[in-house]
């Protein structure tokens, strides 16, 4: 089941919960994506941001601050920081993946082209760093700036793993905590420390970021050979990128020389052929690997849920726990 289905949407409720807030986050975006001089800038930013999306990293912020008894007004600024930086690797994604769709649109580089892309997500980081400066807590902008690097750094290494055959499952947690998770926790974390929390409060909120970012990707990655509309990615289109996501990491470590051979040819050569995928898939159940991937995923999503169960009881904090279930309904 996807985020967008009909049954229980805790996300949603979130975003009721959060409306004022998020309405003054949105005005927070708007005025501070607006360029006197470049308006390409909020041309490129607005294609982005209009297009929609859950506004899942901002919500986490404003929930984390708001269930630690915050009450303003800089919680709006950090989950502006959030989003910002979220939209700034969106924009260099697509230009690194050559991706042509986003949100079900079009993306920014094929409508305008790779150089607008990467610029205008330069200047979402730079924007992000003069907001979280604003709030005047030095603890809040190292969270925030190590999140940026680590988000840097986790893509550099999925560049030089994603076809690498060798690539363990040590180092596709460690991409995975770069390129998603690590925004998440700071999400979190952020939100108690502005609210000046006790450490244990903060290290809760920092694992049930943590968490939740892990099995939110690796859901994400098993969509893509199960199928879901949720993802918006057609079946395959990780194999077909040559992306080793965790199913074929868990596959290639059981694999015969046989085996090895073809995720060789199809995943480090990209030397694929008319029903390569469907053997990949085949390797896949056969190895259990699928299955495997999917208890990775539940797995976190226990610890994202115990994590926030250590935190007071609140409305919100229940609504964080629901989204933790939420996140891997789709493959329970």
């Amino acid at each position: 089941m996807g985020l967008d289905e009909a049954r229980v949407k805790p996300h949603e409720r979130l975003a009721e919960v959060l409306a004022g807030d998020m309405a003054e986050v949105n005005a927070l975006i708007r005025s501070r994506m607006a360029s006197e001089h470049a308006p390409r800038i909020p041309e490129v930013t607005a294609h982005l941001v209009d297009a929609g999306g859950k506004r899942l990293r901002p919500m986490l912020t404003l929930a984390s601050a708001r269930m630690s008894g915050y009450d303003g007004p800089y919680h709006v600024h950090l989950a502006a920081t959030v989003e910002f930086i979220h939209t700034a690797t969106l924009l260099h994604d697509d230009v690194v993946d050559e991706s042509a769709k986003r949100r079900g649109r079009p993306t920014a580089n094929l409508l305008w082209d790779n150089k607008s892309s990467v610029l205008v997500g330069d200047y979402l980081f730079a924007r992000s760093f003069q907001l979280m400066t604003e709030t005047g807590n030095i603890r809040v902008l190292r969270i925030l700036s190590d999140a940026a690097a680590t988000i840097a750094e986790g893509e550099v290494l999925q560049m030089t793993a994603a076809q690498d055959l060798a690539t363990t499952e040590a180092v596709y947690l460690q991409v995975v905590r770069g390129k998603t998770a690590a925004l998440f926790s700071a999400a979190t974390e952020v939100g108690g420390v502005i609210a000046g929390r006790p450490e244990d409060e903060v290290r809760a909120l920092f694992a049930y970021g943590d968490a939740l970012g892990i099995s939110f990707q690796i859901v994400d990655d098993l969509l893509d050979y199960w199928g879901s509309e949720a993802t918006g990615k057609n079946v395959g289109d990780d194999f077909r990128e040559r992306k080793l996501t965790l199913p074929v990491i868990k596959a290639v470590a059981k694999a015969n020389p046989e085996e090895r051979a073809f995720w060789a040819r199809v995943i480090e050569k990209g030397d694929q052929r008319d029903g390569d995928l469907e053997h990949a898939l085949a390797l896949l159940n056969a190895h259990g690997a699928l299955e495997a991937t999917r208890l990775d995923a539940l797995a976190w999503s226990a610890r994202a849920r115990e994590a926030m169960r250590a935190l007071p009881q609140s409305d919100l904090r229940d609504l964080l726990i629901e989204l933790s279930d939420y996140v891997v309904a789709r493959v329970n």
